[in-house]
């Protein structure tokens, strides 16, 4: 058991990873631009990859009349994300220390997995109404406005994950390194939940 507490230690301790490193990263590549625009999406806000990729981004924005990428204050979700990626990292590793001590049992662990799961889920389908509502609900007084072939207004949504093509940008979606630092956390937890029932099933032979 206290092999499976520290890999649940340590599973949950690199969740702290996403209040240093950017969860999501957005980039958008057109002729015009040799050097692509791009923005990196912490969990408690959003930055450009370079200096002025913000103001670039929301340039193009206010011509096809989408709104200005959001400040902190702006999203309740930069607020409230850090507790609970704090707030869950300090769970995994109290149940890690009370598993290690054999206070209680190893599935606790994939109790935890579960939980962080739903919330990364809730998370991801947040994220991707936020993209929604960014890329379609467009200022109708706009500067240029585009239209579908069947003539209903074009959707400026960003891929959640992979690559769109935007008019003549190609933009692409992908997890940075603070995402990966959550995914192998949780994996860890995974792990920990197995090596505790795989060491209980030993004990039982």
């Amino acid at each position: 058991m206290k092999k499976a507490s520290i890999f649940m230690i340590v599973g949950s301790l690199l969740l702290l990873g996403l209040f240093k490193f950017p969860l999501w990263n957005i980039m958008l590549g057109a002729p015009q631009y040799p050097e692509p625009l791009g923005m990196n999406i912490f969990i408690d806000g959003i930055e450009g990859q370079n200096e002025f990729d913000i103001q670039n981004i929301d340039g193009l924005n206010h011509y096809i009349g989408m709104k200005t990428l959001p400040k902190p204050e702006d999203m309740w979700e930069f607020s409230v994300f850090p507790m609970v990626i704090g707030g869950m990292a300090l769970l995994g590793v109290l149940l890690g220390f009370l598993g290690y001590f054999k206070k209680i049992g190893y599935q606790w662990f994939l109790l935890w997995f579960f939980l962080m799961a739903v919330l990364g889920t809730l998370g991801m389908y947040d994220f991707n109404a936020w993209m929604i509502d960014y890329g379609t609900n467009l200022d109708p007084n706009a500067i240029m406005k585009l239209q579908n072939p069947d003539g209903t207004p074009m959707s400026y949504k960003p891929p959640l994950l992979g690559h769109k093509k935007l008019l003549n940008f190609d933009a692409y979606s992908y997890p940075r390194l603070g995402g990966y630092f959550m995914f192998v956390g949780m994996l860890f937890t995974l792990l920990a939940y197995m090596i505790g029932r795989n060491k209980i099933k030993l004990n039982r032979l």
